[in-house]
């Protein structure tokens, strides 16, 4: 069963959020759903999300998991917002465990914070599969941009999270904790070797030469034309590049509340005694 996607784009944070679903009335997926979030007042607002409520609703969908390609470090999730709402399951890779132990050691949450990835309702591996309707979702891994990186075949769909971007801008950067160039490319070739005609959803896309954001590509086209993992380029060649870019690369924006939030499946943080949620922001760290 080849599904219908519906993609909401942020411009603000360049991501795209996925409604996958087989027609109306049918159950539906949602893949890497955003909570616009203001660092200059930290403030949340569910406008992204919103929008996807709007059409899940409209088209009379019936929301049965919400997926994570991985932890993101440029947005903050808005799954729980969207699992009070709609309902449905979350779910994220099973090595969301490694990079929880990472970071509650980075922002030092303490032993209480759980590392086991029970903040998500299910943790999956390598191959596994899950329903919606007569859809079947194939988690794949494709580590290397961090390494709990999942990407999601659905029918001739492949949403590809932070591996690949357009083919004019390129692919993700692996200077993440626990990412890792050689594995990046390795996990991209994994996802190339499908057919040519399979759809790539894409998590982001920074617009370049005066277009307009685009929300998938095709295996044709990476092969063809990607500026860092075309067709011929080694994995010498890619680790070489990928290397040398990322020494010159700023951290995202939102990389401190973003993880924060991301670890704990679109949770804030529990709130202190006066009710507020708090966030951490660890000194000369990253």
């Amino acid at each position: 069963m080849n599904p219908s996607v519906e993609s909401f784009f942020d411009d603000v944070t360049s991501t795209f959020t996925h409604v996958v679903y087989e027609s109306p009335g049918s159950p539906a997926i949602i893949i890497d759903p955003v909570l616009d979030y203001d660092p200059k007042s930290g403030r949340t607002r569910p406008i992204s999300a919103d929008a996807a409520i709007e059409f899940v609703r409209a088209n009379d969908l019936k929301v049965d998991w919400i997926l994570e390609t991985h932890a993101h470090a440029d947005h903050l999730s808005s799954a729980q917002y969207l699992k009070d709402r709609l309902g449905g399951r979350t779910a994220i890779g099973e090595h969301i465990r490694a990079v929880q132990s990472v970071f509650r050691d980075i922002f030092n949450l303490g032993a209480d914070f759980p590392v086991d990835g029970s903040q998500f309702d299910r943790l999956l591996a390598d191959g596994d599969e899950i329903r919606a309707g007569n859809l079947v979702c194939r988690a794949m891994a494709v580590p290397g941009h961090t390494p709990a990186c999942m990407a999601y075949a659905i029918g001739d769909a492949i949403f590809l999270g932070d591996t690949m971007f357009m083919p004019d801008v390129g692919t993700a950067r692996c200077d993440f904790p626990g990412g890792d160039a050689a594995t990046l490319y390795q996990s991209i070739r994994k996802i190339l070797a499908h057919e040519p005609q399979t759809r790539l959803y894409l998590c982001h896309d920074y617009p370049t030469s005066g277009r307009s954001a685009s929300a998938f590509t095709t295996i044709a086209d990476q092969r063809a034309d990607n500026i860092h993992i075309r067709d011929g380029v080694t994995e010498a060649q890619f680790v070489a590049m990928r290397s040398a870019r990322d020494a010159k690369l700023q951290m995202p924006v939102l990389i401190l509340p973003a993880i924060q939030v991301n670890i704990r499946a679109g949770h804030l943080p529990a709130p202190d005694s006066n009710g507020v949620s708090y966030l951490r922001i660890p000194i000369n760290m990253l």
